[in-house]
């Protein structure tokens, strides 16, 4: 497939960075976000506009809301998937929303949820372990049939495990997004093939008819690291939208060359063969700026013809800070949402 690539580049980049968060963890001791926010997904629902988002307290990841009337000043609204105190579920020690199951896949769409069986849909990942994605991750669905979206109902077993899964994914599951084609669901993950750094993670999919029982795709990483390019390490953390204007669907996901992480744009005709375009979409900042170290984890929103790009920024802690998290040891970072938008392109 051809793919004029500064044609795309110029038409969904967002190089109108807002210089402050978005969103920032509370730096509060016992809360669920205490040491940073991550993996932002905003939808609109019921008049308003909402971020799922994961917090960090140092033991795991927890699931919360956070809402908006403008898109750009957010304030946290409510924890909806918890810690699992004195449980033995195989999610107890965290569980990250990942994806809500959307009415349209079409980016010039205003996401917003779709109810399967007269409930909302959520897919999530929880790891087993204390600590910073500390072990190898599951997947996990949840649902509710609460408008305020606060009340989640957790099924009793994962929905997709890394076992008898490909090489590439043995080690464990990350971020995936869920959605509706072709009469199936389709569920876009990334995965690592070995447990001790550096490892690397690439991009497969698994297809369903009923949203519990999944099948890989034989072709299994359809989005495989590249030597020699910004995402010669981590293929990541697919967001997968459709352009009906071109009939391309479009992957804003991540790379990382061992440094940096930034945002990239790849573009297929049918799911599976994808064409990943050579520079970033999202770069990484300068020093001192939020995203100095990475630019990651997209989640993309058309509003009023204007483009919000909301990722995960991270930048060296400093003394002072509200948040810190120490990714590896030795390695502190702030991490938090941030925004960049089209506004002022021509």
């Amino acid at each position: 497939m051809r793919v004029e690539q500064e044609e795309w580049l110029a038409r969904w980049s967002t190089p109108s960075k807002m210089v402050t968060p978005a969103l920032s963890g509370s730096g509060i001791a016992g809360r669920y976000d205490s040491h940073g926010v991550d993996c932002p997904f905003v939808f609109r629902h019921n008049g308003r506009f909402y971020m799922m988002h994961v917090g960090f307290d140092g033991i795991g990841y927890q699931t919360g809301l956070a809402v908006s009337d403008d898109l750009l000043e957010w304030r946290h609204e409510a924890v909806i998937l918890p810690r699992l105190e004195d449980s033995d579920r195989w999610d107890r020690v965290g569980a990250a929303g990942s994806w809500m199951l959307l009415n349209s896949n079409e980016i010039r769409e205003t996401p917003t949820l779709r109810k399967r069986d007269g409930k909302y849909w959520m897919i999530y990942h929880a790891y087993p372990d204390e600590g910073y994605e500390a072990g190898g991750a599951v997947m996990g669905l949840a649902w509710t049939t609460d408008e305020s979206l606060r009340e989640w109902h957790r099924l009793e077993r994962p929905i997709y495990t890394y076992e008898n899964g490909g090489d590439w994914e043995k080690e464990g599951l990350y971020k995936c997004c869920l959605l509706e084609h072709g009469g199936k669901y389709w569920m876009f993950y990334n995965a690592k093939g070995d447990g001790v750094w550096p490892w690397k993670e690439e991009t497969g999919v698994a297809t369903s008819d009923d949203l519990m029982h999944w099948e890989r795709y034989g072709g299994n990483p359809v989005m495989p690291c590249k030597e020699g390019t910004f995402y010669s390490q981590f293929y990541s953390d697919p967001c997968i939208r459709y352009d009906g204007e071109t009939g391309r669907w479009m992957n804003f996901g991540f790379g990382l060359d061992g440094k940096h992480a930034q945002g990239l744009l790849a573009v297929s005709e049918d799911l599976l063969r994808w064409t990943t375009l050579d520079k970033p979409l999202l770069p990484h900042g300068s020093p001192g700026e939020l995203d100095e170290i990475h630019a990651h984890k997209s989640s993309v929103v058309m509003w009023n013809g204007t483009l919000y790009h909301y990722y995960c920024a991270c930048r060296p802690w400093f003394e002072g800070d509200a948040t810190r998290v120490e990714v590896f040891e030795g390695q502190d970072e702030f991490r938090c949402i941030a925004l960049a938008t089209n506004r002022g392109k021509s």
